[in-house]
């Protein structure tokens, strides 16, 4: 199998070529150069394949990001709007506005402890 060494000389002299024969054989060289890159890359995904079909599996469940994500999505609508509820709402709008993000990250909390069960 070539490695990435191997495929930066063939690309050097494919260029080199390129340069020593002129424009009338580019698409040869191009197809040639490109079919050696074409087996490279085809011998590096069967090797990744055979070695994650080696490799044992991993046991422990993937880590779920969803919980940060709602944190991320409650703070970066939760600033925004205390702004705008705080300045044309006022303590009602805001009172509200807030209301309705704790009401949205309970009803999520929940959710995902009925299905954990």
């Amino acid at each position: 199998m070539q490695d990435h060494h191997d495929i930066r000389q063939d690309m050097r002299a494919t260029v080199e070529a390129r340069r020593d024969l002129g424009p009338d054989y580019e698409t040869a060289l191009i197809e040639s150069f490109v079919s050696r890159l074409d087996a490279t890359i085809t011998q590096r995904v069967r090797a990744e394949m055979h070695a994650s079909r080696a490799a044992p599996p991993d046991r422990r469940p993937p880590r779920d990001s969803s919980p940060i994500a709602m944190m991320l999505a409650s703070m970066g609508m939760g600033i925004p709007l205390t702004v705008i509820t705080a300045e044309y709402g006022g303590g009602a709008g805001l009172l509200l506005s807030w209301g309705g993000i704790v009401t949205i990250n309970v009803a999520y909390a929940l959710g995902r402890l009925r299905h954990r069960d």
